[in-house]
């Protein structure tokens, strides 16, 4: 009480000589000066540490220097402000990228509320860098459960119009309580976040339209693959700082992430072995020289473990049971959900903190596994995602999924829907433009020539 008596005495001097700042902003100063960590749901921001802020806007400055296309769309936007008091809840990583991101929407005129998409991803100085710039944060790295789901109630609280959101919770949450009609349309980042709201609008309990921003090229082709492909690598050798050349790396699931993953740390000289369930994904990776085969087979062979499809239980217990002394296995699909942690904490010993993002757990025939990230998205949990150069093309489909979403409001049905084509194909322009590539165009002649049935051989 006495350490509260003293920070009150020390707010009190903090307001008089800030006597010419908003309300708005005493209110923050007041409350920063009370806790270090806000823990009521009313809070504008909740981050870590807001003294981090001055490192977390130079990891910002940095990160638009290397997403110039988005950088051209915020220039647009904060011109016409067509965003202007729309409020946005999102639920994504909170990245350098993702404040990138969440500036450019503040820039359009949005009221900005965000709560990480995972608990390990945070990066607590872009988190404090969003807080004092004005930007309600929920957020900060190593949340437990129950923290993460309040984060999400918590940036649900400025009653949003538009949904932005990285693996569907936050549309998830709003889905389990009362229809809310201030909600216009959301889109959606990833994979396994599509999954979960097709599954709703096959059920018929969409209550909103929504864009696939995945399903965009300038997003799976790019972000999905060398995105994450290139990031999971860099998670893996931070975790454990071990050498790739020579390694038997399994990877499990070949879609675009998959593939991303699988062509990055071949690159880096290791063999791969994929396991498959879809027969042309298992004949397109023998035919791209990597080894297929079932993950009994695998689990024996591996040295190093990747799970990529967004399933469930991809690595068993009977898997790791069989692996090898010393195997590493890791996640990079959105949910922790694809090994088997919870069985594995079962028949293991109490596992060892070998080092930041690693635990050693011995099996009950002596062999170690060693789990990254705590079988979490390992290139957000032991990493830093992807690139921003990447993200750039992502994120330039969230601003622009987002404001279509908000002019095309009365025609859009409670559907998923795919970006649209003009859209997509801008964004990979605008990118080409920023690398100083120029690409040809159609003549009008071959333009007729295409869209003809007559001339043939």
């Amino acid at each position: 009480m006495e350490e509260k008596r003293e920070n009150a005495l020390e707010m009190g001097k903090e307001k008089k000589a800030q006597d010419k700042e908003s309300a708005e902003e005493k209110g923050r100063r007041a409350v920063i000066l009370l806790f270090t960590r806000i823990s009521f749901v009313d809070a504008m921001y909740d981050v870590k540490d807001i003294k981090l802020a001055e490192q977390g806007k130079l990891q910002l400055g940095w990160a638009e220097m290397h997403m110039p296309a988005l950088m051209v769309v915020r220039s647009e936007l904060e011109k016409s402000k067509p965003l202007k008091g729309v409020k946005v809840s999102a639920c994504l990583h909170v990245t350098k990228e993702t404040g990138v991101l969440m500036r450019t929407l503040k820039a359009a005129g949005a009221i900005v509320s965000i709560a990480a998409a995972n608990p390990l991803s945070t990066q607590d100085d872009v988190a404090a860098a969003l807080a004092s710039e004005g930007i309600n944060i929920f957020a900060w790295k190593d949340e437990t459960q129950k923290e993460y789901d309040e984060n999400i109630e918590k940036a649900l609280k400025n009653g949003p119009q538009v949904i932005m959101d990285d693996g569907s919770d936050l549309h998830a949450t709003l889905h389990k309580r009362k229809k809310d009609p201030r909600i216009i349309g959301g889109t959606e980042e990833t994979t396994t976040g599509v999954i979960r709201l097709r599954a709703m609008e096959k059920e018929k309990v969409l209550r909103y339209p929504v864009v696939a921003v995945n399903n965009a090229s300038t997003k799976y082709l790019f972000d999905n693959r060398y995105g994450t492909g290139q990031s999971t690598v860099d998670g893996v050798i931070r975790a454990t700082n071990i050498f790739i050349p020579g390694k038997v790396v399994v990877v499990a699931g070949y879609g675009w992430v998959g593939r991303g993953v699988a062509m990055r740390f071949h690159g880096m000289g290791a063999r791969i072995v994929v396991t498959e369930v879809d027969p042309f994904k298992a004949l397109e990776a023998v035919h791209d020289s990597f080894e297929v085969m079932k993950m009994e087979q695998a689990a024996k062979v591996g040295d190093i473990f990747v799970t990529a499809t967004g399933d469930l239980n991809v690595i068993r217990v009977e898997h790791m049971r069989s692996m090898k002394d010393g195997a590493i296995v890791s996640n990079t699909g959105h949910f922790d959900v694809e090994i088997d942690v919870t069985g594995l904490r079962k028949i293991a010993k109490e596992p060892k903190r070998i080092r930041e993002h690693m635990q050693e757990y011995k099996m009950p025939n002596g062999n170690r596994i060693y789990l990254l990230a705590e079988g979490r998205i390992v290139n957000l949990g032991a990493a830093e995602g992807h690139p921003s150069e990447v993200m750039d093309l992502s994120f330039c489909n969230q601003v622009l999924s987002a404001l279509y979403v908000y002019e095309n409001r009365k025609d859009l049905q409670n559907k998923v829907y795919s970006i649209p084509k003009e859209i997509d194909e801008r964004i990979a322009y605008l990118k080409l433009k920023s690398m100083n590539i120029g690409i040809d165009k159609l003549t009008q002649e071959q333009k007729d020539y295409l869209s003809q049935w007559s001339h043939g051989t």
